[in-house]
């Protein structure tokens, strides 16, 4: 079984964090793992920096634009991780856009993924019925599963055909605009992730865009299994680096 399918069996309320590989400096990747592991974190999804991040908003745009300046590339992610399951055990997945891996090569990506012990990826730019029809088949090859998006303007057909397509959990955006522009879940937000969670469907939901606290946290996982941090974890790591993920995890634990 899957890290990301095993992880999902239980109750908890999972806490991914989202951080960009090569942000604050280059090769801070391994270590934040570590360290978000060793206190308490679910599970991690790694950002491929890409110039033209469409879905990303200007904390997580501007990371990835240090980190491209550092001399991050997906071939020197690879070479970062290939060592990773020595020391970190729970679910990773990459997160990243379309354009970096068909340059890379599709198959070779995954091949990648799978010999360094990545569990998924997020590409929101794939189309669902390109991956389908192109390759699908490519990912189930490598044991990688593809985690797709879903939004307030997503259908309920859609969705469900997601639902048919993904075998781990699906990405529940919590608006219709970019990373890190919530600072709260209103009344529309709370009734959208509810109407989600009606529809019983086979996989589970997890939350992305507008956590950044205790609060958030626990408004986004009242009626599904867990939720994301991206950019507030990114701003904690500018403003206190490593050292602060520590009291940055416990804060949103904290009950």
């Amino acid at each position: 079984m899957n890290r990301i399918q095993n992880k999902l069996l239980g109750n908890k309320k999972l806490l991914s964090i989202y951080f960009t590989a090569g942000f604050p400096k280059v090769d801070d990747t391994v270590e934040i793992l570590q360290q978000l592991e060793k206190n308490g974190v679910d599970m991690v999804e790694i950002g491929l920096p890409f110039s033209d991040p469409l879905a990303d908003g200007p904390t997580i745009q501007a990371s990835s634009q240090t980190a491209l300046k550092n001399g991050m590339t997906t071939q020197l992610l690879f070479q970062q991780l290939k060592d990773i399951r020595k020391t970190v055990s729970i679910p990773l997945i990459l997160m990243g856009y379309f354009n970096p891996v068909l340059q890379f090569g599709v198959e070779n990506f995954c091949q990648k993924c799978a010999e360094v012990g990545l569990d998924g990826v997020i590409l929101p730019d794939l189309p669902l019925a390109e991956y389908e029809e192109h390759y699908a088949e490519i990912f189930k090859k490598y044991g990688l599963l593809n985690i797709f998006l879903i939004t307030p303007q997503t259908s309920e057909e859609r969705i469900k055909r997601i639902d048919t397509a993904s075998d781990g959990f699906i990405y529940l955006v919590s608006s219709a605009s970019v990373t890190g522009s919530s600072k709260k879940f209103g009344e529309e937000q709370t009734r959208y992730f509810q109407k989600v969670a009606s529809l019983s469907l086979a996989n589970k939901l997890i939350v992305g865009f507008g956590i950044n606290n205790a609060k958030t946290f626990r408004q986004a996982t009242k009626d599904t299994s867990g939720a994301i941090i991206g950019s507030a974890f990114i701003k904690e790591l500018s403003e206190n680096g490593i050292g602060g993920i520590a009291a940055f995890i416990k804060s949103i634990r904290e009950v």
